[in-house]
């Protein structure tokens, strides 16, 4: 099978091999659609965020958003059976403790991540344990079916745990995949919603994303302008998926008294002032990361009876063969949503 590997220095490899065999409890999934991720550019810089030692190796086959159709299964496995169309659930946990018990595989502290611990989507073929395949209706696409597992997904969780409703108004910082994924959900709860963002391209895409309202932070306050769109109050929710300083800090600014912030964009370092940003605004702030996966069937339930158009985030598809082309236009924020797919 065809695959992708990155041996450092951002280049990208397209390797032959061996189609794996699904071991007890897991099933081989044919893939036919795999999505970029801004993290998974942290593969290709060579500076991975998630992942142990095997994700230094560069041996791992990238793509933690795959979606497909089951080809085998392997011993013990009754849920899935070959044929069924599913999508891959990044997070691998131990399965006993408290935290994967309760369907938060992410917060195990054995979990592995596909796509960087273990071999990904970015293959002719993958292999998944049977409780990490969530099954995909065939209103569904397969590449919808990639980007809700994680964009999507995140999303959904984040924006519950914040109680977004149709009398809310949302700011959304950083229109990227995640960004996109933030403006489709909060649409589909009614809220209306602000993008704010520095390219005038990706501005045009929350439009047509349906955003309400849209601020060039590169240009103008961007605090200074979501309150002057809120009658001075400030915004309900803010939602920063950026992961930058600047925009962080702007989103707790935004925010208005009693109103509630999300950071969603990965960080490593930021420095803001919880006094005068937070406590005195008593701000309820909160780090999201992922969706429990026994959220999947209301996600799907949301998506489809709401209508919301998952495939929109998608601008640029792309077969395996041309795998240095799609990772160094994501690279370089020329594209939205990217996908590998499959004929």
């Amino acid at each position: 099978m065809k695959a992708v590997l990155f041996p450092g220095g951002k280049q990208v490899q397209i390797v032959e091999r061996p189609v794996p065999q699904p071991e007890a409890d897991e099933v081989l999934i044919r893939t036919r659609a795999s999505a970029l991720c801004r993290s998974d550019m942290s593969l290709y810089n060579g500076n991975p965020i998630v992942g142990g030692d095997a994700t230094l190796t560069g041996q791992i086959i990238p793509g933690h958003e795959a979606a497909g159709e089951v080809v085998q299964v392997g011993q013990g496995v009754t849920e899935v059976k070959a044929g069924d169309r599913v999508a891959v659930y990044l997070a691998f946990g131990c399965g006993s403790c408290t935290h994967c018990r309760n369907g938060d595989l992410m917060l195990c502290d054995q979990w592995k991540c596909l796509g960087f611990d273990l071999n990904g989507g970015d293959a002719d073929y993958v292999i998944a344990p049977a409780y990490n395949c969530l099954k995909l209706p065939d209103t569904l696409s397969f590449e919808a079916g990639a980007v809700m597992t994680d964009m999507v997904g995140t999303q959904y969780h984040t924006q519950k745990r914040l109680d977004i409703s149709g009398t809310d108004t949302v700011a959304i910082f950083g229109i990227g995949p995640m960004g996109s994924a933030g403006i489709l959900i909060a649409k589909g709860r009614g809220a209306r919603v602000i993008a704010v963002d520095v390219l005038d391209s990706r501005l045009e895409m929350a439009k047509q994303l349906g955003a309400d309202e849209v601020v060039n932070s590169s240009t103008e306050n961007a605090v200074e302008r979501l309150r002057a769109l809120t009658g001075g109050r400030g915004v309900d929710a803010a939602i920063d998926c950026s992961g930058h300083p600047v925009a962080q800090n702007a989103a707790l600014d935004a925010a208005r008294k009693l109103g509630k912030v999300a950071f969603v964009g990965e960080s490593r370092s930021t420095t803001i002032n919880p006094s005068d940003q937070m406590i005195r605004k008593l701000l309820t702030v909160i780090g999201a990361w992922y969706f429990p996966i026994g959220e999947w069937t209301e996600l799907v339930n949301f998506v489809v009876e709401r209508q919301i158009a998952v495939d929109k985030m998608i601008t640029h598809r792309f077969s395996l063969d041309h795998a240095a082309e799609a990772f160094q236009l994501f690279d370089q924020r020329q594209t939205g949503k990217v996908v590998f797919v499959w004929d």
